[in-house]
């Protein structure tokens, strides 16, 4: 009896996972429809509880200590540069909540033998903060690449960016959302902070 029972709980143990990974919300744009990988969004940025109607956007700027490789800044909402997300598990196709993503932008020429993938810089004692900047690489998750994961994840009325991963269960980093840090020339970078940015999602 106690055998069966053993093994009872077992077998829950082994379909569980499966069950919760396929429970993982999907990501959606602004008319209701999966974020697909193989496709480029704009991302529309707010602070929480502002203006929503007259949203920012996201770009690359060479103009912040070293041109290359670019960080990524906030813009005007009619300067934001096409994003692709690229999921851990190529196969799903969709993106989904909270789960382990790269985000990388169109090709820029500005910068060629630098990637437009985001990564998370080192951190800047003299600001305080950890800056996102871009020449991350796609996939092979471990130490090697642990900066170059994000996550999406509901948030108000929306959704908001974090960098938490877990595709190296091993590796130490810290858990916080991508949010905004405005710098001594004006330049709005985006940088962990406690508080994040709401986004939403337009199909280019």
């Amino acid at each position: 009896m106690k055998s069966t029972f053993l093994a009872f709980l077992l077998l829950i143990a082994l379909t569980s996972q499966p069950l919760l990974s396929s429970s993982l919300e999907h990501v959606v744009d602004i008319t209701g429809k999966n974020l697909r990988a193989n496709a480029y969004y704009n991302v529309l940025l707010s602070m929480p509880y502002t203006n929503s109607r007259s949203p920012e956007g996201l770009g690359l700027s060479n103009n912040i200590g070293q041109p290359c490789p670019l960080d990524v800044i906030v813009v005007s909402r009619y300067q934001s540069l096409p994003i692709r997300f690229t999921p851990l598990n190529l196969k799903k196709g969709v993106i989904r909540v909270s789960s382990d993503l790269n985000i990388m932008f169109r090709s820029n020429s500005s910068c060629p033998y630098h990637t437009t993938v985001w990564k998370l810089d080192r951190f800047d004692a003299s600001k305080g903060k950890s800056f996102v900047t871009t020449d991350g690489f796609i996939g092979n998750p471990g130490p090697q690449s642990i900066s170059n994961w994000f996550k999406i994840e509901k948030y108000v009325e929306g959704y908001k960016l974090v960098y938490c991963p877990i595709v190296c269960p091993s590796c130490k980093h810290e858990c916080k959302n991508v949010g905004l840090f405005e710098d001594e020339n004006g330049n709005k970078r985006l940088a962990l902070s406690d508080v994040p940015y709401q986004v939403k999602f337009v199909k280019v």
